[in-house]
């Protein structure tokens, strides 16, 4: 593959992790979760949304796939741009794949919670701890961390090989920094979707997750429109 291609198929690669991410929103907004420290009314609510979130985890399942092509392809274009710099390739497509490694456990927590209720006889105790599993991980500390330090390193790639337009790089840059600013959201007490600053709180939610959608989005785009 020459590199023209390489560009190209890095943009197609990442226009389809933006697809698969955004697709995702609307299915977070169905139904009003009730407390996670309440087993049963959680265990309710699983069950009455199980297609639901299995459709997540299968379309959270495409958009790992995609960005770990995504990833090593954006590498490749570092080391050919700058080979000196191969240490920050290397950087940017292992915290892409711990990043996707630790999102499949909470994937798995997940879809092991509404299994459960499947059965028709679901156990609260096991659903609130399948639940709470994923807090820390799932647009959670765990997460943000990991965002955080591949957004940092795309950045400080993109500013060090001019690979991309600069502003991208602060645009990753400044996406890193809201990760960092999340990452402490576990210690803002009980968890409160309606809250703004906690495990389970709107605010890290937001800062943490639409910088890296815009930075796909405008990356891919950029990638695609090379000549």
């Amino acid at each position: 593959m020459n590199n023209l291609k390489v560009w190209h198929w890095a943009g197609v690669f990442g226009l389809a992790t933006v697809v698969f991410w955004l697709s995702q929103f609307p299915l977070y907004m169905a139904g009003s979760p009730p407390s996670v420290y309440d087993g049963a009314a959680y265990s309710r609510y699983l069950f009455s949304i199980q297609n639901i979130s299995f459709t997540r985890i299968l379309l959270d399942l495409g958009g790992y796939v995609t960005s770990m092509v995504f990833a090593a392809m954006f590498a490749q274009l570092i080391r050919q741009a700058r080979p000196e710099y191969e240490w920050v390739a290397t950087l940017i497509f292992g915290a892409m794949a711990v990043w996707i490694g630790v999102t499949l456990v909470a994937n798995g927590l997940e879809g092991g919670a509404v299994l459960d209720t499947l059965s028709g006889k679901a156990d609260p105790s096991a659903v609130r701890g399948l639940t709470e599993g994923t807090l820390l991980i799932y647009n959670g500390s765990i997460a943000f961390a990991l965002t955080g330090l591949f957004l940092g390193a795309v950045g400080y790639a993109t500013l060090a090989t001019r690979l991309l337009p600069g502003w991208t790089g602060w645009i990753a840059i400044v996406g890193a920094l809201l990760c960092a600013l999340s990452v402490p959201a576990m210690y803002g007490g009980p968890v409160n979707y309606a809250g703004f600053y906690n495990a389970g709180g709107w605010g890290p939610v937001i800062t943490a997750n639409f910088p890296p959608v815009i930075w796909f989005l405008s990356a891919s785009l950029l990638m695609l429109r090379k000549h």
